[in-house]
């Protein structure tokens, strides 16, 4: 049962995660080029001193063998000579390798700096986009609070204006309603002063009229006496004559008296008018 159940759980384990493969940093730089095909030179040389000597050793082999059979003296100098022709091909092999080694070396470290410059130029250019995006947002957060400050700014400067624009119209009015003030108390003093002249004028007449209202009834008398009285006293009219001349007189004394006090009203008519 045990190990059904730890066969179980093999099978339940999740496949661990793949890792991300990290992008390639592209490679083209004219060093790395000229290292590379440095090292395809120094490895065709290599290849070639191999083959070379392979061809000396098997040189070599045949002639010992040939040496080694017929012991002649020409043999055995070929046999050395095949034999240094082998050295002398694996150290000119060994210095190909030597070179290829180098090369290689090269190519690497060649690659590695284009990888820095290259990684360099790919945070220039990240940095160079972010700029871009971060000023692009910017551009965009400003035009944002220029708006919002303005709706505040405008709503602000309403408020201080319709205060401004209350206290010019309280102002105004208050020197409207002083101004109606004064032009209402001329019309009321010129309405005054024109019911004072248009009293004066009437004055005389309701005089006339109350004189005339008491006259009558005198007159009323004097013609019911008259009526009365007999025929034979007809001399009584003279001393009426005589009673009626005073009073005439009385009147024309009161003539000057009336111009006088007229004279004297005048110069209160003209203030009115100036006023």
């Amino acid at each position: 049962m045990a190990v059904k159940k730890a066969k179980a759980k093999a099978k339940t384990r999740k496949a661990p995660a793949k890792k991300r493969a990290r992008k390639a940093v592209a490679v083209n730089s004219p060093a790395v080029k000229k290292a590379e095909a440095v090292l395809s030179k120094a490895s065709k040389a290599v290849e070639t001193d191999r083959k070379a000597v392979t061809t000396a050793r098997n040189a070599a082999t045949s002639a010992k063998t040939k040496a080694a059979k017929s012991g002649k003296a020409g043999d055995k100098n070929a046999a050395k000579r095949a034999s240094n022709a082998v050295k002398r091909g694996n150290a000119k092999l060994r210095k190909s390798r030597e070179a290829e080694a180098a090369a290689k070396l090269k190519l690497a470290k060649a690659q590695v700096e284009a990888k820095i410059k290259a990684s360099e130029q790919a945070v220039k250019d990240k940095v160079a986009e972010r700029a871009k995006a971060l000023g692009d947002k910017t551009e965009a957060d400003l035009k944002k609070a220029l708006a919002a400050f303005q709706a505040s700014w405008r709503k602000k400067r309403a408020a201080a204006n319709k205060k401004k624009l209350a206290t010019i119209a309280r102002k105004l009015n208050a020197k409207q309603k002083a101004a109606a003030k004064k032009l209402a108390a001329k019309v009321a003093a010129a309405d005054k002063a024109a019911a004072k002249k248009a009293a004066k004028k009437a004055a005389p007449k309701k005089r006339k009229a109350a004189a005339k209202k008491k006259a009558a009834p005198k007159k009323a008398k004097v013609a019911a006496k008259k009526k009365a009285a007999p025929k034979k006293k007809a001399a009584p009219k003279k001393k009426a004559a005589k009673k009626a001349a005073p009073k005439k007189a009385a009147k024309k004394k009161a003539a000057p008296k009336k111009r006088a006090a007229a004279k004297k009203r005048a110069p209160r008519k003209a203030k009115a008018k100036a006023s």
